[in-house]
């Protein structure tokens, strides 16, 4: 059984990595939680956790005249727990519909086409971690796969051949998604000369630690870290930056907005809408710039 310590940890590593979210913000998140483990102290196992707990709590919160909307944020942070926990598929119990409210809108980090170059060739291809890791740099970008996708991903869903990936994302509904040339070419060569030589050749998942093993979120998250500041790149990024610029990139170059959705795997289009707004922002930078030169 799972420890309610470990699996407050594993959804801090996923707000990090996957969502790519601040430590600031992580941590308001874990306030809102130890709120919630301070009443129901027996909760030690995540299947001592029920879905009635989180109705309970927000009749304790607004019995102690706590502000609605502080009430509604500590369940937005407890609740989006208990969804995590069920995706990743540790929790069997309903999570209750909760009307909780809407995140204000942020536009995602997203480095321009030099910026990307420079973190895609930051890796060291003369060392098999190296090479490994910038073949997942490359996939990554070249298909707008979120984290979890990329460690993943299966041999027998890479189709080099036709150039492209099955990928299989929330809610396991499966999606393909093209491969770009310069990420064929890398995991080529990363399968030729590291994994076919790796203790995990057998594994059915395509990149892997030297151990043989899948790797995790915050082994990447701390990859994509160190060689963002190899590159002297600045922005503050995590892997879902790159998931950020396949989109923006996409749509800066005439992709239609409802091809990227269907690559990126998004049930709602709203949430593609986003990278037209930073597309925007940054053309519009651009004529800014133009002008003053005039």
């Amino acid at each position: 059984m799972m420890e309610i310590n470990d699996a407050v940890e594993l959804f801090q590593q996923y707000l990090l990595v996957e969502k790519g979210l601040s430590k600031q913000t992580i941590s308001a998140y874990t306030d809102d939680l130890k709120k919630f483990f301070h009443y129901f102290p027996d909760r030690v196992y995540v299947d001592d956790l029920r879905g009635t707990d989180l109705m309970d709590f927000l009749r304790m919160e607004v019995s102690e005249e706590k502000s609605i909307s502080t009430a509604l944020r500590r369940i937005s942070s407890t609740k989006g727990f208990f969804l995590f926990l069920k995706k990743e598929g540790y929790f069997e119990d309903e999570v209750p519909e909760i009307e909780t409210p809407k995140k204000p809108q942020t536009l995602p980090n997203c480095l321009s086409v030099e910026e990307v170059e420079e973190l895609l060739n930051a890796p060291n291809i003369d060392k098999p971690d190296g090479l490994r890791d910038r073949a997942m740099l490359e996939t990554m970008y070249a298909s707008g796969l979120r984290v979890s996708e990329l460690i993943s991903l299966e041999r027998k869903n890479v189709n080099l051949t036709k150039a492209v990936i099955t990928v299989f994302g929330k809610g396991a509904k499966e999606r393909k998604v093209p491969l770009g040339d310069f990420a064929i070419e890398y995991i080529k060569k990363y399968i030729t000369t590291v994994r076919n030589k790796n203790p995990g050749k057998d594994s059915k998942y395509l990149f892997l630690n030297r151990y043989g093993q899948q790797l995790s979120r915050i082994y990447f998250y701390k990859q994509i870290k160190k060689y963002a500041a190899e590159a002297g790149i600045n922005t503050p990024i995590s892997p879902h930056t790159l998931r950020h610029c396949f989109a923006t990139h996409l749509l800066e170059n005439g992709a239609q907005l409802r091809a990227v959705q269907r690559m990126l795997g998004h049930e709602n289009i709203a949430t593609t809408q986003i990278y037209t707004h930073i597309s925007t922002k940054r053309i519009l930078n651009a004529y800014d710039l133009y002008m003053k030169r005039k």
